[in-house]
């Protein structure tokens, strides 16, 4: 049986997501005030391990069986030009991770995380979303499903990442239908473009609002419309996580985005369980981490995709779930002043 079998099926799933383990949560907060320092004082490191805590359920957090999931597809609003490079990057990109030459390949393996790459029929792009709907309400449930089943039975820790030709202009629209505002306040140069191609581009995903407005304010539907088959996977699988009480840590800008549509109808909660993981350097992304109240853990200029900054924020984790559960309370270390 899939995880999601319809638009409505997915409205409930999302009415009747789990919570965050309070108890538990509270627990890993008294111990870190407990702990051998000043409080406070491992600043956002304590943050993440209560975070941590509190989403798998367990006093002691950690990452044991962490995943990197990197979904790839093609869009068909390349052919609007909004791209410096060809579609075929997408599976010449596919095959370097496959040859473990990419950043991604030498970061999940620093972060001990294991690494599964799915391509989606990129001999098939998205339609042009500029022109209308880049997928049908089946396609992108498929899509989603294929995120969802993605995840290992024993993953308890997991980032999200992708690689697709076109997918910075596909966020960008999605994060237009899904908040609003000017376009112009969307895009930015993605794999490099200039200033007069960024242009072009916001003229692109105008076109694309005005050919599909109205969209409904549903996550099949904002997906569909302005999304390509890897965003609608991302997306699937954040949401297979939350279903499992799976912690998620984002990429940048561009499945910050896919996680974005499963907020329709302001439904923010849904990405209690993820966190972003760094500040990407898309101009976007700044302006849609306001729009869902997060602050990355990281601001490291990066933008390249494909989990990067997501698998150099796990190493952070590490170190926050280290600290939470190896350092000695006062009691323990008989210090004083705990």
């Amino acid at each position: 049986m899939p995880y999601f079998q319809s638009s409505s099926q997915i409205s409930d799933i999302i009415a009747d997501l789990p919570s965050v383990d309070g108890k538990t949560q509270n627990k890993a907060a008294s111990r870190q005030a407990e702990l051998t320092k000043p409080p406070g004082s491992l600043g956002r490191l304590e943050e993440v391990a209560i975070w941590m805590a509190g989403w798998q359920r367990r006093d002691r957090p950690a990452i044991e069986h962490g995943q990197c999931l990197i979904f790839a597809g093609n869009h068909g609003v390349v052919a609007q030009g909004i791209s410096p490079f060809p579609a075929e990057v997408t599976a010449q990109m596919v095959a370097n991770f496959a040859n473990g030459g990419a950043a991604i390949n030498q970061l999940c393996d620093l972060a001990n995380l294991k690494l599964d790459v799915i391509p989606l029929e990129l001999d098939r792009p998205t339609n042009d979303l500029s022109l209308g709907p880049a997928m049908r309400e089946d396609e992108t449930i498929a899509a989603m499903n294929i995120g969802a089943d993605a995840l290992d039975d024993n993953c308890d820790y997991l980032i999200v990442g992708e690689m697709g030709i076109g997918n910075t202009t596909a966020a960008a629209a999605l994060c237009l239908g899904r908040f609003g505002a000017d376009a112009t306040g969307w895009v930015g140069p993605g794999t490099g473009l200039d200033d007069d191609g960024v242009k072009h581009k916001a003229k692109v995903i105008e076109a694309a609002l005005a050919a599909q407005s109205p969209v409904a304010q549903h996550p099949v539907a904002l997906l569909a419309a302005f999304g390509g088959r890897e965003l609608a996977a991302i997306a699937g699988a954040i949401l297979a996580a939350r279903m499992r009480s799976i912690p998620v840590m984002l990429d940048g800008f561009i499945s910050t985005a896919a996680a974005a549509a499963l907020t329709a109808d302001k439904k923010l909660g849904v990405l209690d369980h993820a966190m972003i993981s760094h500040m990407s350097g898309e101009p976007g992304h700044s302006r849609l981490a306001v729009a869902l109240r997060k602050q990355p853990l990281v601001d490291l200029r990066m933008r390249l995709g494909e989990a990067s900054g997501a698998a150099v924020a796990s190493l952070l984790v590490r170190a926050a779930c280290a600290t939470h559960n190896g350092m000695a309370t006062f009691a323990e270390a008989g210090v004083s002043g705990g």
